[in-house]
């Protein structure tokens, strides 16, 4: 079947996120703590103990996981869940409740304004160009970072933020949504990303093509008919010639 459409996963596909993450979430939490501290200061608060001696990161960490089991549905919306641990946190800290939305709405601000901080492989932008001159391409992602701030968002006619809409991968959905707004159908699609779970194995359930970002991760058995295995996204070009050529 001829190719109309490719769909990316984001993080760790088209750029490394170990980094990113460790950066954001330790960035923008110290932000909290020393913009707090500066304004309690100020309003004659100072004796106060710290922000992140109440509440350290793993405090914040736990805080989100417990939340997550008690919205189920939530599970998938990491900034849902960053701004609701918060809020609740800073009211335990003694905030009002108007106040401890402000400061977790700017916490969430600093967190994504450290996320979109990110170093695309530098293959990538001269392959979307050129894959985006003949296809239609669309991006699939569990995470939270806002693609619409970064120059790449151009290249995406169609962008899915799956945890948002309460559907994170490896569900179905946010791939029946992607492939509806592009108006292509399963067979004629190819989604890339590098995990088995959630990017894989629901692409080929949906009788999609999968390129598997798979750098050294091991895999018993061949691949299953309609998955390809590349080491680095700089390889995709390549392999759609190939899918190009066998079509």
């Amino acid at each position: 079947m001829t190719l109309q459409a490719i769909t990316f996963d984001l993080d760790d596909t088209l750029w490394d996120n170990r980094g990113v993450m460790t950066r954001t979430e330790t960035g923008h939490y110290a932000w909290l703590d020393e913009a707090l501290a500066a304004w309690l200061e100020r309003r004659g608060e100072g004796q106060r103990e710290r922000f992140t001696e109440r509440f350290p990161l793993e405090a914040y960490q736990a805080s989100r996981s417990r939340l997550a089991e008690r919205y189920p549905l939530r599970r998938g919306d990491f900034t849902w869940l960053r701004e609701r641990a918060l809020v609740e946190m800073l009211e335990t800290f003694g905030l009002p409740r108007s106040a401890a939305w402000l400061w977790a709405a700017a916490t969430m601000a600093r967190f994504h304004a450290l996320r979109i901080d990110v170093s695309p492989h530098p293959e990538v932008e001269p392959l979307l160009c050129e894959l985006g001159a003949r296809f239609r391409l669309g991006a699939i992602t569990n995470g939270n970072l806002a693609l619409h701030r970064l120059a790449l968002h151009r290249h995406f006619e169609v962008s899915i933020a799956a945890g948002e809409i309460q559907a994170p991968k490896p569900d179905a959905r946010p791939f029946l949504a992607a492939l509806a707004k592009l108006g292509t159908p399963a067979s004629r699609a190819l989604h890339v990303g590098d995990s088995w779970r959630e990017d894989v194995l629901p692409a080929l359930r949906l009788g999609m093509r999968a390129a598997w970002i798979a750098a050294d991760t091991p895999h018993a058995g061949e691949m299953p008919e309609g998955v390809y295995r590349l080491g680095h996204v700089r390889e995709l070009p390549a392999l759609v010639r190939h899918l190009e050529r066998a079509g």
